[in-house]
């Protein structure tokens, strides 16, 4: 899992998949993982629906989760972020550094 990453769904905070010890799926449909180490800090990876007033899948912390195992035996570097499609809903979507 070194070469996976997740960024939030605003583009703004990016994360080592490696250092997540947790994801949680609060009632608003917020994504949080918390991060190993002393501090054990909070990154929201998918939260604040103000563009999307859609539901979440109740298990999209899972399919995170899901996600970043496929993606720990790809070869090379990817980024996993929330996106939102009309046709689809939300869903986690990767693509290569």
């Amino acid at each position: 899992m070194k070469d996976v990453w997740i960024s939030n769904d605003e583009g703004t905070e990016i994360v080592r998949a490696r250092d997540i010890v947790s994801a949680s799926l609060d009632y608003d449909g917020n994504v949080t993982v918390r991060m190993a180490g002393g501090a054990g800090a909070a990154v929201m990876v998918a939260g604040r629906r103000a563009n999307h007033d859609e539901h979440r899948p109740d298990d999209f912390h899972r399919q995170l989760i899901r996600m970043v195992a496929e993606l720990s035996d790809a070869a090379g570097a990817f980024l996993v972020r929330a996106v939102y499609q009309e046709a689809n809903g939300w869903l986690w979507t990767s693509e290569s550094l």
